[in-house]
């Protein structure tokens, strides 16, 4: 089974590299755009990250555990979903990460997402996460025109 395909989607936003971050660990403002989900992490490095939501009527919660991070810069965790229809084994888990990088006024996150089996299954992650992103966006540049 080929497991090396990748999911990739980006944007950029017109906010902080510190308001991107915060919009990443604020379990407040995950759960804006993550698809109404809760997120439970005390984001350091070997912790648990758990997404918990419902999903077409069907209560679900998502687990990893956190794998690297870099305040501002990245977050990267595993990540495994009972959604997913696989057994709960670590080959089955994917690879997520959020890289911000900031160039001039804008502010770019990169979400990647890897251990994928099929060109099916990049279309719909990068379906998935081109809607997070545009709504991570949307809020932190609609917070900003609050500001000005």
């Amino acid at each position: 089974m080929n497991r090396n395909l990748i999911a990739t989607t980006s944007t950029s936003i017109y906010a902080s590299p510190s308001a991107v971050w915060k919009a990443l660990i604020d379990p407040e403002i995950v759960k804006q755009y993550m698809y109404g989900a809760e997120v439970y992490s005390d984001w350091h490095v070997g912790s648990p990250i758990v997404y918990r939501g419902v999903w077409d009527g069907t209560p679900y919660e998502d687990k990893g555990t956190i794998l690297e991070i870099i305040p501002e810069r990245v977050l990267s965790f595993s990540y495994w979903s009972p959604l997913s229809g696989t057994d709960d084994f670590e080959d089955n888990y994917a690879h997520v990460t959020y890289h911000i990088s900031e160039y001039d006024d804008e502010t770019t996150l990169t979400i990647t997402q890897d251990n994928l089996e099929t060109e099916e299954a990049v279309v719909a992650a990068e379906g998935n996460w081109m809607k997070v992103v545009g709504e991570i966006k949307r809020i932190l540049e609609g917070e900003r025109k609050h500001v000005l």
